[in-house]
């Protein structure tokens, strides 16, 4: 496939895996309501596990379990999951907008990370840039405000555990295949979810509960899928402009299901934030074609 349809097909691909997303939060949002969190948590990595298993294990047989780093496979799926119970637990309090507004500052602490721990060299305007997408969080938070709660802090939870997810995966990518770390995430969090289930496993007062879980297991599979398919089509620099798309999809779910329509702070800090997290993805392009340019002779 050619530098421009392969690229044209990687965005057609993400922006797809952020609708999954964003039907996945939308529709954790609302069995929060009648499912245990734990339990929505167990289908969800159950559902993940066993069709990545079916869909992989033919073709590849055993050796796709091997691994280089299996420490670090486990500390991977051990930080998804923490990432998913925060996500849940944020989703039964928030909006499903404000909510994924907040998680799409990960790209922009990540930053934060690579400066402080990895000791990588960030430009001013990156850190302005971080400033702000700070700022549009504490804007759609608003400490002291009416519609302050704790439950508003849960999301920051969620995003210090995906930064680090996103950091370790980073640098796995280098070694291992992605097939291997997505079916490791699957049966990580599903062991550690099992154990325990049998603590909050109740009767659903609907069958149509059942299929609504079943959904959140495909959306997540599926959105994973596409974005392991995208990433070997298109680098992740050209990428992650596009994965601010799923702030989109989370709005239009919140007001079709909930009715809920973010005020106007809330749509100032989601603003800002989807500005920061895209003008950091554009120096990200532009940093990396510049590394790649052959100097003039």
């Amino acid at each position: 496939m050619s530098r421009a349809p392969a690229a044209l097909a990687g965005i057609v691909l993400v922006v797809a895996a952020c609708a999954c997303f964003g039907a996945l939060d939308t529709t954790t949002k609302f069995v929060s309501s009648f499912v245990p969190l734990v339990m929505a948590l167990w289908c969800r990595y159950f559902f993940q596990a066993m069709a990545t298993t079916v869909l992989v294990l033919p073709s590849r047989g055993m050796g796709v379990w091997r691994t280089r780093h299996p420490k670090f496979q486990v500390l991977r799926g051990v930080l998804l999951l923490s990432s998913s119970l925060f996500a849940f637990a944020s989703l039964k309090y928030m909006p499903v907008g404000e909510f994924t507004a907040i998680v799409m500052v990960t790209p922009l602490v990540i930053t934060v990370l690579a400066a402080t721990v990895l000791k990588e060299k960030v430009s001013a305007l990156r850190w302005l840039l971080v400033a702000g997408g700070f700022i549009g969080t504490v804007v759609i938070i608003r400490p002291g405000g009416e519609a302050f709660t704790w439950a508003s802090l849960l999301p920051i939870g969620l995003v210090a555990t995906n930064a680090w997810f996103q950091v370790i995966t980073s640098r796995m990518a280098r070694t291992e295949d992605p097939v291997t770390m997505h079916l490791y995430t699957g049966w990580v969090g599903t062991l550690l979810a099992s154990m325990a289930l049998p603590f909050v496993w109740t009767s659903l007062p609907h069958w149509w509960l059942w299929l609504a879980l079943g959904f959140m297991g495909a959306m997540g599979t599926i959105g994973h899928f596409m974005l392991i398919l995208a990433y070997q089509r298109t680098p992740a620099a050209t990428l992650t402009p596009f994965l601010y798309s799923q702030i989109g999809f989370a709005m239009l779910g919140g007001w079709l299901v909930f009715a809920h329509v973010p005020d106007a702070w809330s749509l100032a800090g989601i603003a800002l934030i989807a500005v920061c997290g895209a003008a950091g993805a554009w120096l990200t392009v532009r940093e990396s074609r510049m590394r790649v340019e052959p100097l003039e002779p």
